[in-house]
């Protein structure tokens, strides 16, 4: 009879923060390759362009993203911080501009964001919640060098020995 090592207090989801780490890694570059090509398009070789706003905001979305997969992709403490606030720079604007498109659809044109994102796939409406709820995490914060404290929100208390050590 074999016996499985099962680690009974870890819950299910802790397998899953890994590999969301590559799923971003991977899907934020395939992001920014899209809505940059998309904005050059508009703003470059399309004709009949007279409001440079949409493409415009595209090319944002499409630096916020490739900024983004550089601390999906490398682990230093900057990167970290770096992917933070500009996912969270990134779910603000795709809020602010996917309201903005069901109130003034003519002003908001077609970008990325329009509609939170309906031409995407709403890809860009999770996918920063989603990135940011993975630098969040315990775990991940521990692989950018990161030691939460004891006690600290998922952090389990450390027990202390009665020697003092």
């Amino acid at each position: 009879m074999t016996t499985r090592n099962n680690n009974s207090s870890a819950p299910f989801y802790e397998g899953l923060v890994s590999p969301a780490g590559y799923i971003l890694a991977v899907s934020y570059p395939v992001l920014a390759l899209s809505t940059g090509v998309r904005a050059l398009f508009q703003l470059f070789l399309k004709d009949d362009v007279v409001d440079f706003f949409p493409p415009t905001m595209s090319a944002v979305a499409a630096a916020c993203y490739l900024i983004a997969t550089i601390g999906f992709a490398y682990r230093r403490r900057w990167t970290w911080w770096l992917s933070l606030l500009v996912l969270a720079l990134e779910t603000c604007l795709t809020l602010i501009v996917g309201v903005w498109s069901l109130v003034d659809p003519v002003t908001v044109g077609s970008t990325v964001w329009r509609r939170f994102g309906e031409d995407y796939g709403y890809f860009p409406l999770f996918q920063p919640v989603i990135g940011l709820l993975w630098l969040l995490w315990p775990k991940t914060r521990s692989l950018y060098g990161f030691v939460d404290e004891p006690g600290s929100p998922g952090i389990p208390p450390q027990e202390s020995s009665p020697e003092g050590g």
